[in-house]
């Protein structure tokens, strides 16, 4: 009766040495009897499966943006009159995020009711700043219209007085000059002292209001004599 063979063995050596690339190198094998001895090492690389971002960062100033863009718009600002900056950024092993959002309003009192509501609910983790006043190029112009306007009539009525005192009417316009305008900004030595960050917002306005002032010269027809009706009137 025949014997069974001898069981087969399988030595392997293995050495993890590092390399360049992933890759498996088998040394040299030695075959004797029924074995087989073998020397290899190997290196292998494994890329990132998963992605973890700042989401808590990003979602809880993304909740605050949305809230305070939709407390403007319930109160009648525009979707561009509003600018959003964000500002994304990572410190030592935290993330963080930052955003402003410039709103420009027409109606200080809607300004007012935005602010406070904001401030109520958001509380300390929105920081409001002192509001900018400015004007447009147009509310400009209209001023300087409106003043040289102002000083023609003032120079009608100065005119008509001058006439009735001597008991003569007056007639049409034969030149007008306007002979010198000035424009100048609203502060006063009140304010100058105290930092603009102290002022109040009705010193912020007062601050920024825009003055203009308009001298024009004139010269008018005199009918004649004022007859009594135009007299009476």
């Amino acid at each position: 009766m025949a014997l069974p063979p001898p069981p087969l063995r399988l030595f392997a050596e293995l050495d993890a040495v590092p390399a360049s690339g992933p890759g498996i190198r088998a040394g040299p094998a030695a075959l004797a009897g029924r074995e087989v001895h073998v020397c290899g090492s190997a290196e292998l690389s494994a890329r990132p499966d998963r992605a973890r971002a700042a989401g808590a960062a990003r979602c809880s100033v993304s909740r605050r943006l949305q809230y305070i863009a939709h407390s403007a718009r319930q109160r009648g600002v525009p979707e561009e009159n509003m600018t959003v900056t964000e500002d994304f950024s990572r410190v030592e092993n935290t993330y963080q995020m930052q955003a402003e959002v410039c709103i420009i309003f027409s109606d200080f009192g809607k300004m007012q009711d935005v602010c406070n509501l904001i401030i109520e609910k958001l509380g300390t983790s929105v920081t409001i700043s002192p509001p900018h006043f400015y004007h447009t190029p147009e509310a400009i112009a209209t001023l300087r219209r409106q003043v040289c306007v102002a000083a023609v009539g003032n120079t009608r009525q100065k005119a008509q007085e001058v006439c009735r005192l001597f008991g003569q009417s007056l007639g049409k316009p034969l030149l007008i000059k306007e002979e010198e305008t000035k424009e100048w900004g609203g502060h006063t030595d009140n304010y100058l002292p105290r930092s603009p960050d102290s002022l109040t917002l009705q010193e912020r306005i007062q601050s920024a209001t825009a003055y203009a002032s308009s001298r024009v010269f004139a010269v008018f027809e005199i009918k004649g004599k004022e007859n009594r009706r135009s007299k009476l009137l």
